[in-house]
């Protein structure tokens, strides 16, 4: 019997605590979409006082997304299951409880199992018009800063160098993305010691293996 009344106790505090995570999605959702938007998440990061720019709400949307790797075209937005999913698992049904539970959320996302799924959906993230498959280079260098600075700093930053002054490209796809993720983590730095410009990198990556190396001689 007592056993009973803990098993209801538990699953009617389950039920208000869902109760609250649909009722913070609604307060931030675009009615017509059902989803929230970008306007949606702006304001959610005025409440909880944080950037709309800091990389932890990128991690979020990720954290949300459980088909993130699959979908190219609406990632962008917050789905109303996939809210209900990443907040019951962070146990955050308000604002104050989902801005303490950034921090550790920033820790999962690190890990290196889960890094380069998240360095992926950061890309997908951007893709903010249906079938866009590419990002403008002005985009491309303020996401890399965000997402991989931290890890790949001298990396980044000559990259970025290199992609604001050359002129042969003026987006990024998919493949040159996760083609400089690998760079960063296979490739020896400066002196590019074991890089082969005939083993499978994107074009991209040996002009900028080049370029760097003029400036170095």
């Amino acid at each position: 019997m007592h056993l009973e009344i803990s098993k209801s106790k538990n699953s009617r505090a389950s039920s208000k605590e869902m109760e609250r995570i649909d009722n913070l999605f609604h307060s931030y959702a675009n009615r017509s979409l059902g989803m929230i938007d970008p306007e949606g998440i702006e304001t959610l990061c005025s409440d909880m006082e944080v950037d709309h720019t800091d990389v932890r709400i990128l991690m979020l949307a990720c954290y949300d997304s459980s088909e993130y790797h699959n979908n190219m075209d609406i990632c962008w937005l917050m789905h109303y299951e996939e809210w209900r999913r990443g907040m019951k698992a962070l146990r955050a049904d308000t604002v104050s409880k989902l801005r303490k539970a950034l921090p550790e959320l920033e820790k999962e996302v690190k890990r290196p199992s889960n890094f380069e799924d998240f360095y992926s959906y950061s890309f997908c993230y951007c893709l903010t018009e249906e079938k866009q498959k590419s990002i403008d280079i002005e985009s491309i260098c303020q996401l890399l800063d965000l997402v991989l600075g931290s890890h790949f700093r001298a990396q980044v930053d000559y990259f970025i160098e290199y992609l604001k002054i050359q002129s042969d490209y003026k987006v990024i796809n998919m493949d040159q993305w996760m083609g400089f993720f690998r760079f960063c983590n296979e490739i020896s730095f400066p002196d590019f010691s074991n890089y082969n410009p005939d083993l499978a990198w994107p074009l991209i990556l040996d002009n900028f293996v080049e370029w760097m190396q003029s400036k170095q001689t």
